[in-house]
């Protein structure tokens, strides 16, 4: 049965990676992995965990990044 998971696991990452892109993987895998595991914890749904979260992961990657880009230009100012 772990291997089973593994498999579906790895297989879940590697799909969102694929269907995402290099460009815009900052976050995705992260949250794919943890995604991933917690919809095989709530009712054998690791894929779609995995879908979702790679994309909650690309969008608090972003937000992370306009807030850090957005304190760098603050101090630029000051």
């Amino acid at each position: 049965m772990k291997a089973g998971y593994i498999k579906t696991a790895l297989a879940a990452v590697a799909l969102t990676s694929a269907a995402v892109g290099t460009a815009n993987a900052a976050g995705c895998m992260k949250g794919a992995v943890v995604g991933g595991v917690a919809g095989h914890y709530a009712g054998h749904h690791a894929v779609v965990g995995a879908v979702g979260g790679c994309l909650v992961g690309r969008h608090m990657a972003k937000k992370h990044a306009e807030e850090q880009a957005a304190q760098r230009q603050q101090a630029r100012v000051e």
